[in-house]
């Protein structure tokens, strides 16, 4: 059995919280929390099936964190993932981090707009399907100092009970454009008055 300590809490979900792993910390925990039941196990399940339908079409963990298995742990069952750290060691933020904060945004504008075409190409080359993306599923992984790029941490696979898409490029395509028009819309309507995001996706005054 793996024992988790409470100091070694990263963030949660809206069904699992992190935890750095207590023997690598380049990996990370994620158990499902106690006062989620039923949906919880079931959404834990299909992600991690569809991480193995990826697994089986070599995609490049480049934007997402590669999933190492299933432990039993001291809070319950686990899931191993890599945990997404900066070139400095830190613990990567969350994208709602960094568009929350007008500086902060301004002072990564330059990776942030590369990283954004970069996790759209990913998503259309590879055909991943998620479930939303959301500002708060993704972390912005700092590659250096004025690089980095967007990665998914939750919320990863196909919610619908015949998966044609994971099998149809066109259909997944589609599916795709169509989720990430709504991750820029819902962007936008969260932070109004982000000037990046307004120049980024062509948004006028």
């Amino acid at each position: 059995m793996l024992d988790i300590k409470t100091s070694s809490y990263v963030a949660e979900g809206k069904h699992r919280a992190c935890y750095i792993h207590p023997h690598n910390e380049s990996l990370c925990v994620k158990v499902l929390l106690p006062s989620k039941t039923g949906g919880s196990q079931e959404e834990a399940n299909r992600e991690t099936k569809y991480y193995r339908f990826l697994e089986k079409k070599n995609v490049p963990w480049t934007m997402l964190p590669k999933f190492h298995g299933e432990v039993i742990t001291n809070l319950g069952k686990g899931y191993v993932f890599d945990l997404v750290r900066d070139y400095d060691g830190n613990i990567s933020r969350n994208l709602t981090h960094y568009l929350s904060n007008q500086q902060l945004t301004q002072n990564h504008a330059q990776a942030l707009s590369v990283a954004f075409d970069l996790l759209n190409q990913y998503l259309l080359q590879w055909k991943i399907i998620t479930l939303n993306i959301q500002a708060r599923n993704l972390v912005f992984k700092q590659t250096s100092s004025d690089e980095g790029r967007l990665v998914i941490v939750d919320d990863v696979g196909n919610p619908e009970l015949i998966p044609i898409c994971n099998y149809i490029d066109f259909m997944a395509t589609m599916k795709i454009k169509r989720k990430w028009q709504r991750f820029v819309s819902l962007l936008l309507k969260a932070y109004p008055d982000n000037k990046f995001l307004k120049s980024k996706f062509s948004v006028k005054n």
